[in-house]
């Protein structure tokens, strides 16, 4: 391999570390923001807001670090990322209003939760992954 593509798989590896990163930051977050009420602080909305306030500052840096990651990406590598963000967000847009449709007009007989769609959009941008690696590799 030439020094070139060394650098590249180096940088790529680097960006993909600082995504997990960054990643595994925004996941403790949630996790505090979402129990901390309730197991540590006993509901207190200052502590709340704070947590919530560093949840979305994780998850900034996160997106952040994606972009990262993609821009360093090459151009078939991109587009198969891009491909399968393309394909669930249409996905989780679609589906997520059609599933809170059916919650609003009593169809289900459970609140729709946005657990729901979250593994939905996941599910479907893994699927998107491992297709558009099929298709192109």
């Amino acid at each position: 391999m030439s020094a070139t593509k060394n650098d590249f798989k180096a940088q790529t590896h680097k960006n993909t570390v600082r995504l997990a990163v960054w990643t595994g930051a925004w996941v403790v977050s949630m996790a505090l923001a979402a129990f901390g009420p309730k197991f540590v602080w006993n509901e207190n909305k200052t502590l709340s807001v704070l947590a919530i306030l560093l949840n979305v500052s994780m998850g900034i840096m996160m997106i952040l670090a994606n972009r990262t990651l993609i821009k360093g990406m090459d151009e078939l590598q991109r587009k198969i990322q891009i491909d399968a963000m393309a394909i669930s967000l249409g996905v989780g847009v679609v589906g997520g209003l059609a599933y809170s449709l059916l919650d609003t007009t009593n169809v289900i007989p459970w609140d729709a939760e946005i657990s729901f769609l979250v593994v939905l959009i996941s599910v479907t941008y893994m699927i998107g992954i491992f297709v558009n690696q099929k298709r192109y590799l």
